[in-house]
């Protein structure tokens, strides 16, 4: 019962996030992201690696519509493709944090007592580093690879996944429905992932579209810095890097890459802020 309800709720969600024309615009923009992200071994014109001399610095042109960088590679093609590095580690980290911290959240606010306590004062503890910082000493431990990269900002998300989990169970403990599954022998572990889990949901997913616009600005700053995605591999915050030596001579080389971090990210943050709109009861009818 408290999964059907849960699922009417959240499609509920769906309904009053799209009444709203900017949450409807990030949705819409984040989309076509995500799809030319996926797309990109088809959308991108050419190879993102392929060097060519004689290219070198060249503006935008009907053959090369955003340019090409200091190796003569196409910008549009390493956009695309940089699209998916940038999307995957946003997307993969936030998951992680989203379980990681949802279940510790979760755990905190059921079980209550000593535990509640102990975790979320290791959750303080990391909330109190900045994430970018975090993911710097993170990623300066365990070096700068793609899957300790991915570690590293889901690291610095896990404490805000547990907070925002936290409170939302301590309600959803005292409903009807988990003193009922109490009464019929289920265990706590079965309580905790089939009737509160669903019931918290909401919250959770609000916060995971507001923190993906984080996780993607962080990959974009570690790499700029060197400490993400080797090279060749093209991202959004290692083209600024490549390009950032040139940026008088040729704006183009960070002037696109910088757009697709904005676009992305200010259409994330809209979307969020629909989201919660739309689950808070104060501004549903507004």
């Amino acid at each position: 019962m408290s999964a059907i309800a849960a699922e009417t709720r959240l499609s509920r969600l769906g309904r009053l996030m799209w009444r709203r024309k900017a949450a409807s615009v990030g949705a819409i923009v984040t989309l076509l992201v995500i799809v030319s992200a996926i797309l990109a071994p088809w959308l991108a014109p050419y190879d993102p690696n392929e060097q060519n001399i004689l290219l070198n610095l060249a503006p935008p042109s009907d053959e090369y519509l955003l340019g090409n960088d200091t190796y003569g590679r196409d910008i549009l093609s390493r956009i695309l493709w940089g699209g998916r590095v940038s999307l995957f580690v946003g997307v993969s980290s936030i998951a992680i944090a989203m379980i990681v911290g949802g279940l510790l959240g979760i755990i905190a606010g059921y079980v209550g007592g000593r535990t509640d306590r102990v975790i979320m004062a290791v959750m303080d503890v990391l909330l109190s580093f900045p994430s970018l910082v975090m993911g710097l000493l993170v990623v300066a431990v365990l070096g700068p690879t793609l899957t300790n990269l991915i570690i590293a900002i889901a690291f610095t998300a896990i404490a805000p996944f547990a907070r925002i989990a936290r409170a939302p169970t301590m309600a959803v403990k005292q409903r009807d429905f988990v003193e009922a599954g109490r009464a019929l022998g289920f265990s706590d572990l079965r309580i905790m992932l089939v009737h509160i889990l669903p019931n918290i949901m909401d919250e959770i997913l609000v916060l995971a579209s507001l923190w993906l616009a984080t996780a993607i600005r962080t990959e974009a700053s570690l790499s700029f810095i060197g400490l993400g995605v080797r090279p060749p591999t093209a991202t959004w915050g290692g083209m600024i890097r490549d390009g950032f030596e040139n940026m008088l001579d040729a704006p183009w080389l960070v002037l696109f890459p910088s757009l697709a971090i904005l676009i992305i990210m200010v259409a994330l943050n809209l979307l969020g802020d629909g989201l919660r709109d739309a689950t808070d009861p104060k501004l549903r009818h507004e």
